[in-house]
């Protein structure tokens, strides 16, 4: 077996020593922050969602009315006769 590890050794030490106090409104702190992540994740997602519904309706509106599927119409030049 090899020799025991310096960084293992400082870490058992550390551990082994007295903890240091943790503050009384840690807890409290560290819940309030997490739902305030958590609103925003909410709110971001919910922006993302109407966006993309937002697109697909102008989408559905552009495509009405465009009508890209359709041929393009021969009335910008008559067809050529009598070549």
């Amino acid at each position: 077996m090899s020799p025991p590890d310096r960084k293992e050794d400082e870490v058992r030490r550390m551990l082994e020593g007295p903890h240091p106090a943790v503050p009384a409104e840690l807890a409290a702190t560290a819940a309030e922050r997490g739902h305030r992540i958590l609103r925003r994740h909410r709110a971001a997602r919910r922006l993302l969602w109407l966006l993309l519904v937002a697109a697909a309706i102008a989408f559905s509106v552009w495509a009405a009315l465009a009508e890209p599927w359709l041929e393009p119409s021969t009335d910008i030049a008559p067809p050529l006769e009598g070549w």
